[in-house]
């Protein structure tokens, strides 16, 4: 692979943006970064990219994502996977997590299958980066958008089988912690490497707890789908929203579309939650890079009619929501623009904060030497205009 050098660039880092940046490239991992000016490599066998005063950003790194592009991870053919993964990429999204929905078992396999496949493909890819699993294991007060036949508690027979069909694909499983045999999960998932994740749950307080002792570290979209305080007798009980912010310990997706969750109530977060602890997914489905109007959620097969307006899909009586359709750099506009954060702070959020969630921060998430070079050059607005994933231009 060629020698690249980006110059003229605006660099975001983990604590700052380095301005007037330089970085490196060579066989698709980042050399060295430094400031123009100073004292740098040869660059008569490399390749110049100027910027032109740019930033020069991580690859961003989805791993709540059900779909994009007119097409579902679940549709049932590895083509479709890299339909939604593609989508994702336009956007700046260099690392993508599949997500499954609830969903019978022959459904779930197939998915397996085509993931394999899917795997081998890399031309115009992101890095297919593992398998979130978000369900069956979910409260049906809770279920939301989830399939309600197909909801069940945790039994060992059942989750082994998962957890060997989907051989070393699966890095991310939501349960809700309530549920009977939920403790016994966490623990065969921790064992495995497997980050659990409480979501889709009407959990008390007290059964956070006991979860996070068994392996649980993390919430799937914070807000969405969850428990909050209730009255028992009198007696205020915390949920698992109360959790999030309580267990300092405790990291936490966010919806950041802008609908989801208000700018509000993201600015509430920001000011209780440590930073470091969240990251921001978008939780979309097949309707993301799609145009307004009707769509479908979850798969061909099982899918429910939607319809997408005004950035948000939409049940058809239009008396709640029915999935996301943001893509990243739609997160971290959100995040600029309306909670206020820095852009080297809202990037880190959609990149290295993901990335060390899942246990591959060394590798990727950040603009460092040794990491590998999934960069994306964006102006003020957060519009994309390249995007490499491991050295290689793909937009």
């Amino acid at each position: 692979m060629e020698h690249l050098i980006f110059t003229n660039a605006r660099v975001i880092q983990p604590d700052s943006v380095l301005e007037h940046g330089r970085v490196s490239v060579r066989d698709g991992i980042i050399e060295s970064v430094d400031r123009e000016g100073e004292p740098g490599e040869n660059r008569q066998d490399a390749r110049v990219i100027d910027c032109g005063g740019h930033y020069l950003s991580p690859g961003f790194i989805d791993t709540h994502c059900h779909g994009g592009g007119g097409a579902d991870f679940m549709d049932g053919s590895r083509e479709d996977i890299l339909t939604a993964a593609r989508a994702h990429l336009k956007h700046g999204t260099t690392g993508i997590c599949p997500t499954t929905l609830t969903c019978a078992d022959e459904e779930l396999f197939l998915f397996f299958e085509c993931y394999e496949q899917a795997k081998t493909v890399t031309e115009q890819m992101p890095h297919l980066l593992g398998i979130h699993l978000e369900g069956p294991y979910f409260s049906a007060a809770q279920a939301g958008a989830q399939p309600p036949e197909y909801l069940s508690c945790p039994a060992p027979e059942h989750y082994r089988k998962i957890l060997d069909r989907g051989k070393d694909n699966i890095v991310k499983w939501s349960a809700a912690p309530e549920l009977p045999g939920a403790m016994e999960l966490g623990d065969e998932l921790s064992r495995r490497g497997i980050v659990a994740l409480m979501g889709h749950s009407d959990a008390k307080l007290d059964a956070v707890q006991e979860a996070v002792r068994h392996g649980y570290t993390q919430l799937t979209h914070f807000y969405s789908g969850m428990s909050t305080i209730t009255r028992e007798n009198g007696h205020r009980k915390l949920g698992l929203v109360e959790a999030g912010y309580l267990l300092d310990q405790l990291n936490i997706e966010i919806i950041a579309d802008g609908i989801h969750l208000p700018p509000e109530l993201l600015r509430l977060i920001l000011k209780c939650k440590d930073h470091d602890h969240i990251c921001l997914v978008t939780d979309s489905m097949r309707g993301a890079d799609m145009p307004d109007g009707p769509s479908l959620l979850g798969s061909l097969a099982h899918g429910v009619s939607v319809i997408i307006r005004d950035g948000i899909a939409n049940m058809p009586t239009f008396d709640c929501f029915a999935g996301s359709v943001a893509t990243t750099d739609r997160l971290v506009r959100v995040m600029t623009r309306k909670a206020g954060l820095p852009v080297w702070e809202a990037v880190k959020m959609a990149s290295l904060n993901p990335a060390v969630f899942l246990g591959i921060g060394d590798r990727y998430g950040s603009i460092e030497p040794g990491k590998t070079a999934d960069l994306v050059v964006f102006d003020e607005d957060i519009q994309i205009s390249e995007v490499y994933v491991s050295g290689v231009k793909v937009r």
